[in-house]
């Protein structure tokens, strides 16, 4: 895959370039321009038919993902696409093979490789509840290729050790190793209310974890006292 981030660091785009015949597979709705490339949607899951439809229908439900998946697909030599994530933040490639895989927040993924595939884990019940790390499933990648994730804000890589275990706001995780461990505990007091934080992330092993510098529901939080509300007359 030929790419370029383009733009400045607070709203980039990716342009990707696609030889003929040349696949990748991108967030639903993220196309901003293509030249000589074709799109096709096709239903986020494995297999085709009835199947396929009801693993689609439960991914949406259980993970918050789209039932389809955007697949864009060079018709020359000289194909590209122009793709931008929903939310104004950084745009960072990952490199995924052999024992390099990450697991994702539910909208971080933006587009991959036609040989990076991507499974949906299940979580224990106390995770899937208290979580915000994709409900009942987080995705996982599989395969060997080029990966792109999106953040609202900056993208931040944190270090964890055996012997540096870290702790990490559930809304402010973006991508981690799939190799490490993790628990989702109350930050302090009663969910967390004494410190304003609630639910919090443990990353322990060894690996990497990428944050986001900022958190779209204290955003929203924010500008509800500003929004119009509406009113009987």
């Amino acid at each position: 895959m030929i790419y370029r981030i383009l733009g400045d660091s607070d709203c980039p785009m990716l342009e990707v370039s696609l030889e003929r015949g040349e696949t990748i597979t991108m967030e639903r709705g993220s196309m901003v321009y293509m030249q000589d490339v074709s799109l096709e949607g096709k239903m986020n899951s494995k297999g085709s038919g009835f199947g396929a439809l009801l693993g689609a229908i439960g991914r949406s439900l259980t993970s918050g993902e789209s039932m389809f998946i955007t697949h864009a697909t060079g018709e020359t030599n000289n194909g590209r696409v122009g793709i931008a994530p929903a939310i104004p933040g950084k745009i960072q490639h990952l490199y995924v093979g052999g024992s390099t895989q990450y697991k994702l927040n539910t909208g971080a993924f933006l587009c991959c490789d036609s040989t990076v595939t991507y499974e949906m884990r299940s979580q224990s019940a106390g995770k899937a509840l208290f979580g915000g790390t994709g409900g009942f499933f987080v995705m996982e990648t599989a395969g060997e290729g080029d990966l792109f994730v999106s953040a609202f804000g900056d993208l931040i890589e944190l270090e964890v050790t055996p012997d540096r275990p870290i702790t990490i706001d559930n809304e402010h995780v973006v991508a981690w190793d799939s190799s490490l461990n993790y628990s989702i505990e109350v930050a302090s007091g009663t969910f967390g209310f004494t410190s304003g934080e609630g639910l919090v992330n443990r990353f322990t092993g060894y690996g990497k974890v990428l944050i986001q510098t900022r958190n779209i529901h204290s955003l929203a939080d924010a500008l509800r006292p500003y929004l119009p509300t509406s009113s009987n007359n």
